[in-house]
């Protein structure tokens, strides 16, 4: 398995670029290698000429500042990590899966680059995105099997981190961008609450939705970034301060460490395919057996509305974003993203008021299921099953479509596989606002699942 090689996970490799156990330059050189071995099959990277020059040129200058000063040297200094091509990097074209001229889309550096960058990250490249990260696929494979798609639309991302080129990935979920490609290769894939970090230097997808995520091989790596990349971090790790967001009354300060966990029965759940329930089922009997109190509870009956709607303001709002690019270059977009552009060109403003009040009702009944179950984090199967052997589609997003709805954390990990071997994942969500929250019990459930899944789990 590729994920057997390549890089430590995100923790070990910082602390050891951090210690000056370990050294920028080869970090670059082991990235690079692994990237030239690696690549040509899965083709999670965006192809870059003179990729292993420049990086040697940034790591020599960041070695060159000398030794650390009295506050250390920061979080992620050496580490490479992949941006998703929808992100803008100085030095770097931005592409966004598309055929566009890159000029057309060029805009000023990311907030989350200046982050890793502040941080010592090192950027190792853009990674491969569906076209505007909406449905139109890009070449990368699943590197656990090149059959079967990766996910989208951060499919190089996940496939990056998942195949050992790269300890960290960011990425961005509108629907199901982050969570659904981490289920299919096998990583963990973080999505804060929607505003948590700023969206500059990011092409829009569909504004009321979008949120920057990223990828680790393990919790703690999540953790790690997410201390150097969200406003107002209340949790452990290295990050510099950030504005403090607004107080969440659903964040549940001083809970027990232990979570009650909450499983959204009904419509919803009945999305997930065979596979997906069975090992559900046996992921909720191994929580429970480790001291969890799982709740049932029914929540969302209206889920085929909550669909529409969701997919009447995201089509609206991509047509938006894309007027005056798709007016240019409309010949020159795929099929399902011109599909995308066309409904949202026929929503009115009235259906997306509509629409925009129901979302609001929505996030409220869900709240108040979540506070009247008196549960901490829902519990759902992160995709409807393994990747499908079909690299025509991403596969679909409707585990993950009611959470972004209402703009909540979510963390999707690793959790056995299916009869062909392939990953599967398991999706945690918290209340609005309570990020740290959920990091941190992700970390105890991820404990449960390895020792699970026994040898194979421990390789993530």
């Amino acid at each position: 398995m590729t994920t057997l090689l390549g890089h430590r996970p995100l923790v070990q490799e910082a602390a050891a670029l951090q210690s000056g156990a370990d050294d920028p330059v080869d970090a670059v050189r082991r990235t690079c290698d692994r990237i030239d071995a690696v690549d040509p099959q899965v083709r999670a990277f965006v192809p870059e000429d003179g990729r292993r020059t420049r990086l040697l040129e940034a790591a020599r200058e960041l070695a060159a500042a000398g030794p650390p000063g009295p506050a250390g040297r920061p979080a992620l200094y050496g580490v490479p990590v992949g941006i998703k091509d929808i992100v803008q990097v100085d030095g770097l074209p931005t592409r966004a899966g598309s055929a566009l001229p890159p000029e057309v889309l060029a805009g000023a550096q990311a907030v989350v680059v200046d982050r890793l960058r502040a941080a010592g990250a090192l950027v190792a490249g853009k990674t491969v995105t569906a076209e505007f990260a909406v449905t139109a696929p890009g070449p990368t494979r699943n590197p656990h099997n090149p059959a079967h798609t990766p996910g989208g639309s951060s499919s190089g991302s996940a496939a990056a981190v998942a195949a050992g080129m790269v300890p960290l990935a960011i990425g961005t979920q509108t629907v199901g961008s982050m969570i659904r490609p981490a289920a299919f290769c096998g990583v963990v894939g973080f999505k804060p609450t929607y505003g948590r970090i700023p969206l500059d230097g990011v092409i829009p997808n569909a504004l009321s939705f979008d949120t920057l995520g990223w990828y680790a091989t393990d919790v703690a790596g999540v953790a790690l970034a997410a201390s150097v990349l969200l406003d107002g971090w209340r949790g452990g790790g290295g990050g510099p301060g950030r504005p403090e967001p607004e107080p969440q009354p659903d964040a549940r300060p001083g809970r027990a460490s232990r979570p009650v966990l909450g499983v959204p029965v009904g419509p919803y759940l009945e999305r997930a395919g065979e596979e997906a329930l069975r090992a559900f089922k046996e992921q909720r009997g191994l929580l429970g057996a480790a001291g969890y109190e799982v709740r049932e509870v029914p929540v969302m009956d209206d889920f085929d509305a909550v669909v529409e709607q969701l997919f009447t303001m995201n089509r609206y709002e991509v047509a938006r974003a894309h007027a005056d690019w798709f007016a240019r270059f409309g010949d020159r977009y795929r099929e399902q993203t011109t599909a995308a552009v066309r409904q949202g060109q026929a929503i009115g403003d009235a259906a997306y008021e509509a629409a925009s009040r129901r979302r609001a009702a929505f996030r409220a009944e869900l709240a108040a299921a979540s506070s009247g179950a008196g549960i901490d984090l829902w519990l759902a199967p992160a995709a409807t099953g393994p990747a499908p052997a079909d690299l025509t589609t991403t596969g679909t997003s409707i585990m993950c479509l009611p959470w972004s709805n209402a703009g909540l954390p979510s963390l999707g990990l690793p959790a056995g596989r299916a009869a062909d071997g392939l990953p599967l994942g398991l999706q945690l969500i918290a209340a609005e606002g309570a990020d740290e929250a959920l990091l941190d019990a992700a970390t105890g459930i991820e404990r449960v699942l390895n020792g699970a899944e026994g040898e194979g789990a421990s390789r993530h």
